[in-house]
């Protein structure tokens, strides 16, 4: 990381987030912002937009607040300087899995929902273009 830090604005240009919403996540405990400018701005690094992405992918998926601060603690503690090893390191891992587990089958949930919308719309439009229709 080059420690170059970022202010809010520039974060939610970067993750599609609103500002808004970015300092919900910061209140609710999934972010907080690396630093402060001395005018009290909420200064942000790489690593910050990086955590604030698996919020972002994670949502629509439609995981509550306390999983993804679940997952991301799982995650922080694995990528820590001094991750745990052993049964420790085992178990982080296991949910880690289960997260992913859980987001591919919700993946093919909202894949047979698109499907059925597709479906949908075709017919609409057979309808509208059909026989004596222009």
């Amino acid at each position: 990381m080059d420690g170059r830090h970022m202010q809010i604005g520039e974060v939610a240009a970067r993750t599609g987030l609103s500002l808004r919403t970015i300092r919900h996540y910061e209140e609710t405990g999934l972010v907080t912002p690396s630093a402060r400018s001395q005018g009290g701005f909420r200064l942000y690094t790489e690593t910050d937009v990086a955590r604030l992405m698996v919020i972002r992918r994670m949502k629509p998926l439609g995981f509550t607040l306390d999983q993804m601060r679940d997952l991301l603690e799982a995650i922080d503690r694995l990528d820590a300087a001094d991750p745990p090893a052993g049964d420790d390191r085992q178990a982080l891992l296991d949910r880690v899995r289960a997260y992913e587990q859980d987001a591919a089958r919700k993946i093919e949930e909202l894949r047979v929902q698109l499907s059925r919308a597709e479906d949908f719309a075709a017919t609409l439009r057979t309808r509208l273009t059909g026989p004596g229709r222009s």
